[in-house]
């Protein structure tokens, strides 16, 4: 055994309470599953803030590797996707590039994400989206603020703002999305909504209008106005915040 590893081992067993010469003859299965349990127990006293986010990694990715030191990879999958949020939303794709992420790593992030996205969007159905718009933007950012291609999405509401459905109309590449306003017009008429928040993300990050994204605005409104359906505004997400055009006097 290398110094380095051995050294390595031996700080460890000590975190977890243990001598250097008990760590010389434990077997390392069961320093691992004395670490995964005092983990989890961490987690359950003290919740997400008590521990460390490759370590909630390490919660949901040990699920699939039981057998296997995933701390290396955890901290691998957060280097190169930059937070636990660009981990669980990385496309399946993306994610089977990283050297030990198999399918069922893969399965295990993605019920995470789906359940993260089903959360967000409780907290909105049913409900006036103008007078829940905090929570609104959470399950907007939920959904594309780590995107790596840029999306657009139509939010369509009734004649009491409740969310009848949220669509991606169009997806597109790294800095730019096609937007059809009779696409979005002639879908609109299909739900019967009364009115409709756009919402698309910019996968660098920087929430700020660009003048295509003020230009398609006007030409969704002016489609709109027509058939009598309001647009209560455009929000822009990125990883650093949102873009309201309203609270902007765009629209």
């Amino acid at each position: 055994m290398s110094a380095n590893l051995q050294n390595s081992e031996f700080a460890e067993a000590a975190m977890l309470g243990f001598s250097l010469s008990q760590a010389a003859v434990t077997d390392p299965k069961k320093l691992q599953n004395r670490h995964r349990a005092e983990l989890r127990a961490r987690f359950l006293k003290g919740g997400v803030r008590a521990v460390a986010d490759f370590e909630l990694l390490e919660l949901i990715i040990c699920r699939a590797i039981p057998h296997r030191d995933v701390r290396p990879l955890c901290k691998l999958l957060l280097k190169r996707f930059g937070s636990f949020n660009g981990v669980i939303t990385a496309s399946d794709s993306n994610l089977r590039k990283i050297r030990g992420v198999g399918q069922s790593v893969v399965n295990e992030l993605k019920i995470v994400q789906a359940t993260a996205y089903r959360m967000a969007q409780l907290q909105v159905l049913d409900k006036d989206v103008l007078t829940t718009w905090d929570q609104l933007i959470a399950y907007c950012r939920s959904r594309m603020a780590h995107l790596a291609h840029e999306e657009f999405r139509v939010l369509f509401l009734d004649s009491k703002n409740v969310l009848i459905a949220d669509e991606c109309l169009q997806s597109g590449i790294v800095n730019h999305v096609p937007v059809y306003p009779r696409q979005i017009a002639k879908r609109a008429l299909e739900l019967d909504a009364c009115a409709i928040i756009l919402v698309h993300n910019h996968p660098s990050g920087d929430p700020k209008p660009s003048n295509a994204d003020i230009a398609v605005t006007v030409d969704v409104i002016d489609a709109l106005s027509a058939l009598a359906i309001n647009v209560h505004d455009h929000v822009i997400i990125g990883a650093t915040g949102e873009t309201s055009f309203k609270a902007c006097g765009l629209i």
